[in-house]
């Protein structure tokens, strides 16, 4: 049995939609009091009160991640809520997708603003609450497209997925002295509300391409960082975790048989 994480405060960003919003059901579900953070003020509000109505604690605070200033105040919101920070889920990520030769510079400084550096804009924000906790955690949601795999029209995204573990990897030598962890999941084609504008005949070609023949749900990306953020995860740090269903191995659609 793990040690229960029930009471703890934990921020997630982009938790208004998609994996960020599983995170957060997530967490609540295990007792955690959580604040969700957003640019969309109306979804993050609603977001917070339908998982509150599901039974859990939850509260949004509208915060941009591209800006260090709204990461500092998001965190502010969530230590004067909560008392404290035990657990910071960078989630946050944008996924615009432009071909190469026509991807211009305000659409690249666009993803690694939200995706790379408001990462490392929010782990700075955090530092000092999650110093104070003595049980510390930081969990990125990167991706298995940049760090793994690729995809045509997707190089900003896959270089700021694949940043965000160069990141990890130096800041856990540093966020180790205060006995904070910090690693990343690695989803791969996961099931959210995203994806359902894309038709039926997308979804069965992305199934197609997983061993296990179906998309991952959110709730398969919260428990992995539930993990993370347990007494028993204290000495893991620095490492990535892939959630794909076995889509990365495989070296054809012929080697599954």
């Amino acid at each position: 049995m793990f040690t229960s994480i029930s009471g703890r405060s934990v921020l997630v960003t982009g938790g208004t939609k998609g994996i960020g919003k599983g995170l957060a059901a997530g967490f609540a579900a295990e007792g955690a009091r959580v604040v969700i953070t957003g640019r969309d003020a109306e979804l993050g509000e609603r977001t917070a009160a339908g998982l509150t109505a599901a039974g859990g604690a939850v509260w949004y605070a509208a915060g941009d991640v591209s800006d260090p200033a709204s990461c500092a105040a998001v965190v502010a919101a969530a230590r004067e809520r909560h008392g404290g920070l035990d657990v910071l889920c960078c989630n946050a990520g944008i996924f615009p997708a432009a071909p190469l030769d026509e991807m211009t510079p305000a659409q690249l400084d666009d993803v690694l603003s939200v995706n790379l550096k408001g990462t490392i804009f929010m782990v700075q924000a955090a530092l000092q609450a999650l110093q104070e906790s003595g049980h510390g955690r930081v969990i990125v949601t990167s991706s298995i497209t940049g760090p793994v795999t690729g995809f045509t029209g997707w190089t900003a995204y896959g270089a700021s997925k694949a940043g965000q573990l160069g990141f990890i990897r130096s800041a856990a030598l540093e966020l180790a002295r205060s006995g904070i962890t910090i690693n990343a999941i690695l989803p791969g084609n996961i099931a959210t509300e995203g994806l359902d504008e894309l038709g039926e005949d997308y979804l069965r070609s992305m199934e197609a391409a997983i061993p296990m023949r179906h998309l991952g749900s959110v709730a398969d990306i919260a428990n992995a960082a539930l993990f993370f953020a347990t007494d028993e995860a204290a000495y893991i740090t620095g490492q990535t975790l892939v959630i794909d269903g076995g889509q990365i191995i495989p070296e054809s659609l012929e080697a599954m048989g």
